[in-house]
């Protein structure tokens, strides 16, 4: 049993859609992909900015005990000097 050109369109045909078909779930699969990494950069990034924030908090905290320290000491210098 020999095929006929018809069988042969028809065959054709069927590997011409599947190849649509397996294109089309490749680029889904791609664009799912590419959803998630930018999700994951999301975090990534949201994440980052908290860490600024807490750092920026401590370093203004930081600031705030050394200027603190730097008036007591003023303070004693200027007591010490007023006592000789």
């Amino acid at each position: 049993m020999s095929l006929e050109p018809k069988d042969l369109e028809l065959i054709e045909n069927l590997i011409y859609k599947n190849g649509d078909d397996i294109a089309v779930s490749i680029a889904r699969s791609f664009e799912r992909l590419e959803e998630r990494i930018d999700a994951s950069e999301s975090r990534g990034l949201g994440r980052l900015s908290e860490l600024e924030d807490v750092i920026e908090g401590v370093r203004q905290n930081i600031s705030d005990t050394i200027g603190d320290l730097r008036t007591e000491v003023r303070e004693i210098n200027l007591s010490s000097r007023e006592d000789d």
